[in-house]
């Protein structure tokens, strides 16, 4: 059933599925899917393959949702929107280029915010509007 009202909390929770997400496929602290593969010499295993499917799944779920309520052009202003947030962090040196961790961090929890954005865009539009996004018609067939 979908959601008839939207908070600020529902989309915390989008941005910590997608944060964790995210996370769970790469990040630089060594403890993620990639590392795992890594680690086992990119071996057959059926439990990181079956963690890489599930992983797929959600990159499916997020990419997909994103793609279909921002479109090509509201994803690029959405990576434009948070890259100017992040340039305005190392132009007042907030962050330095020279941290190289730190910077892949920011690109992860960018990555993140655009994934959750995307997921909720459809929610926010509607509060704003009053529009409705309408992608499964049921035929009279």
């Amino acid at each position: 059933m979908a959601i008839k009202s939207f908070s600020a909390g529902n989309f915390l929770v989008r941005l910590i599925i997608a944060v964790a997400l995210v996370f769970a496929t790469y990040n630089p602290s060594g403890y993620s899917w990639y590392h795992w593969l890594e680690k086992s010499n990119f071996a057959v295993d059926p439990i990181i393959i079956l963690a890489g499917i599930l992983l797929l799944i959600g990159w499916i779920i997020f990419l997909r949702a994103t793609f279909r309520s921002l479109g090509v052009a509201g994803t690029i202003l959405a990576a434009a929107f948070f890259g100017v947030i992040v340039w305005a962090l190392i132009y007042y040196k907030w962050l330095s280029l020279d941290n190289l961790t730190a910077m892949q961090y920011v690109a992860l929890l960018v990555l993140s915010a655009i994934l959750a954005t995307g997921m909720s865009w459809s929610h926010i539009r509607r509060r704003m509007t009053g529009q409705l996004d309408v992608d499964d018609v049921e035929g009279s067939a």
